[in-house]
């Protein structure tokens, strides 16, 4: 039975257990992600989370807590300058447990913890995509400005080419009207006679 069983032991003394998370926790603020067991990620989620809520505000009380628990000035350092600084606007929920299989050797669940604002892969600050069906509604939905600037440039397309039309139209009566007049005149004036039939006539 488990009653009362609060606290992981991993099958070591409660000093030893206090050392490794500790050197675990320094090694995860220092590289952002480490390989470990299940078991163990999910011990040193427990012990690490509560001190990156410490980090948030810096003071020199908080600066005295997390060193007793981290024992390591670098990782203090680190969490207190560059982690706390990524995880300002996050409430809670600081690292990822990702499992990674099984160890050859022993059979042993392993896993993987790691910061979640330091990973570069999920891309955790981009907006989620939404479905097709959702994006199609609101692809269709389209806002009163953009339907009205769409109305402006469909007019003033049509106008415009109204107005060409319209310019040729009158390009092609004036030059109809131009030949019209040209026409009659050409048939007013007379030809001139040819020398031979002046010679003719004077015959």
């Amino acid at each position: 039975m488990r009653h009362g069983k609060k606290i992981a032991h991993l099958g070591r003394t409660n000093t030893h257990r206090k050392a490794m998370l500790a050197n675990m926790a320094s090694s995860l603020i220092d590289h952002k992600r480490i390989q470990t067991t299940v078991a163990r990620a999910k011990a040193l989620k427990q012990f690490v989370e509560p001190l990156i809520t410490r980090a948030k505000e810096d003071s020199t009380h908080n600066r005295r807590v997390v060193f007793r628990a981290l024992r390591d000035k670098h990782a203090v350092t680190e969490l207190f300058r560059t982690v706390a600084e990524k995880v300002a606007d996050r409430p809670g929920g600081y690292t990822r447990i990702v499992k990674m299989g099984n160890r050859l050797g022993d059979n042993a669940s392993m896993a993987l913890i790691e910061l979640v604002d330091f990973n570069e892969v999920y891309e955790t600050n981009k907006p989620k995509k939404k479905s097709r069906r959702r994006g199609a509604k609101k692809a269709t939905s389209a806002p009163a400005d953009t339907i009205a600037k769409q109305e402006e440039v469909a007019e003033t397309v049509v106008e415009e080419t109204t107005e060409t039309v319209v310019e040729e139209k009158t390009d092609a009566v004036a030059e109809e009207t131009t030949a019209a007049k040209a026409a009659p005149e050409q048939a007013e004036t007379p030809a001139e006679p040819s020398a031979e039939e002046k010679d003719n006539k004077g015959e």
